[in-house]
């Protein structure tokens, strides 16, 4: 699982600058998808190899007990219960306050592994004024500028202390259709996730049973079906109760983006009683960033009329049409409708996100969608296309060489998407399509 780093402090020490500085943006897997609301608590990180998530919490007061100010303690405090390491941002400005102090008390009790972030101490690493921190007791301080990224290195250096970057396959991945699939089922809680956890772990014969979790007690289930391997990891709280497994609905937002970063297929489930929620939108949302593959389920759909059927495929058109290219299949988990046609869409989902595509084939496509349409012509520059291959799997990258491509609209971007999906019948996986354009050597040339 991706390690959780938890940012906490008090109010207006710059705590979200650190969050932008430690998540930096990621192109998108798709150029547009409009009406995609974001839950900017939540986000990504990189560091020498490693992937970890970052969670920006409120101003933490410990001590408070009334409205708005006692909810963000509250939820400052389950960010800290299940990070791996808590960020102690402080302010070298405005000096040592007694809500520091308030907020070291609790951090020693909660029994973590704590760096404090000296921050706005740009040009002030020998500082005296940094002494006054050491008054906290909770070790060696770290001199940081969130604004202007300085110290940000060791920083994480010291909070990603012994993990160990995760191993890549060989150039595509060839060895990822060999091992088991790892399966999220991910969505909110009460739209059926522990029914179909159940029916499917009731259903299939285990082959193993309990897999050793982390300190937040994740738990991976491997099963088989039909004589494919999965591993199914837990985003529902999976419990063993005797020799057999129940789930157990509850709702952490680490724990399900840890286990979408960590699966190869997620399985978005919808209540079709309920429809398209924002909730929803926000999960959706991560599993795209994520680039992971995805299919799309509606539970209880038979627990629903033709009209309100009508009104979910809309909303379905138009709060997740960013996941058009994801198959959405109807079922009831209770009365086990409809797990045959989704246990199908799971596996070709994660054979398109595995697909191999050879360099000879995507150049005559690429050719033969600018023989059908041309990129559109932007003042002086007409983009021209030479030839395209393949930049990675999981999600599969196909990389566009040519001039001038930095003018090609998004509009030609999804049109040269949908022929290269058509042809590699590419379902239920993001696709990203990178464009690089060489130096035009004419250019440099005197008359």
């Amino acid at each position: 699982m991706k390690p959780v780093i938890a940012l906490v402090g008090r109010p207006n020490v710059g705590k979200s600058t650190l969050f932008n500085r430690l998540t930096k943006t990621r192109d998108a897997i798709v150029a547009d998808f409009a009406g995609l609301t974001r839950d900017r608590h939540y986000g990504d990180g990189r560091h020498n190899g490693v992937e970890f998530i970052v969670v920006d919490t409120g101003g933490f007061e410990p001590d408070s007990t009334t409205g708005i100010v006692k909810e963000m303690a509250r939820q400052t405090r389950q960010a800290v219960a299940e990070a791996d390491v808590v960020i102690f941002v402080v302010d070298i400005r405005l000096g040592l306050s007694v809500q520091d102090h308030d907020i070291a008390r609790y951090l020693r009790t909660a029994q973590k592994n704590v760096l404090i972030a000296v921050n706005k101490a740009e040009g002030m690493s020998e500082s005296p004024m940094l002494n006054e921190f050491h008054e906290l007791g909770m070790g060696e301080l770290h001199p940081i500028s969130a604004a202007h990224g300085q110290g940000i290195r060791s920083l994480l250096d010291a909070a990603l202390e012994g993990v160990e970057p995760e191993s890549e396959d060989d150039e595509f991945g060839a060895s990822a259709m060999d091992r088991p699939i790892r399966l999220a089922v991910a969505g909110r809680p009460n739209v059926g996730k522990s029914t179909l956890i159940n029916t499917w772990l009731g259903e299939e014969r285990l082959v193993a049973f309990d897999m050793p979790g982390t300190t937040r007690d994740a738990i991976t289930v491997p099963f088989e079906r039909d004589g494919k391997k999965f591993e199914l990891i837990d985003t529902a709280g999976l419990r063993r109760k005797g020799q057999v497994f129940e789930a157990i609905e509850k709702f952490s937002v680490i724990k399900t983006l840890q286990a979408i970063a960590d699966a190869n297929v997620v399985v978005l489930l919808l209540d079709a009683t309920q429809g398209v929620t924002d909730q929803d939108a926000h999960i959706a949302g991560y599993i795209l960033d994520s680039g992971r593959a995805v299919v799309i389920a509606i539970n209880k759909w038979d627990a629903v009329d033709a009209y309100q059927r009508q009104m979910l495929d809309r909303s379905i058109e138009s709060r997740l049409a960013f996941l058009k290219f994801a198959p959405v299949i109807n079922i009831s988990a209770l009365k086990r409708q409809g797990l045959g046609p989704l246990w199908k869409s799971i596996e070709d989902a994660h054979a398109s996100a595995n697909r191999k595509m050879s360099t000879p084939v995507l150049t005559r496509l690429l050719m033969e969608a600018v023989e059908h349409q041309q990129p559109r012509r932007d003042g002086m520059y007409r983009p021209k296309m030479r030839y395209a291959h393949q930049g990675g799997m999981n999600p599969p990258i196909i990389v566009v060489h040519g001039t001038s491509l930095d003018h090609v609209t998004d509009a030609y971007k999804r049109f040269l998407e949908g022929r290269f999906r058509d042809h590699f019948k590419l379902v239920g996986t993001p696709l990203k399509i990178e464009l690089r354009s060489g130096r035009n050597p004419f250019t440099d040339k005197e008359e």
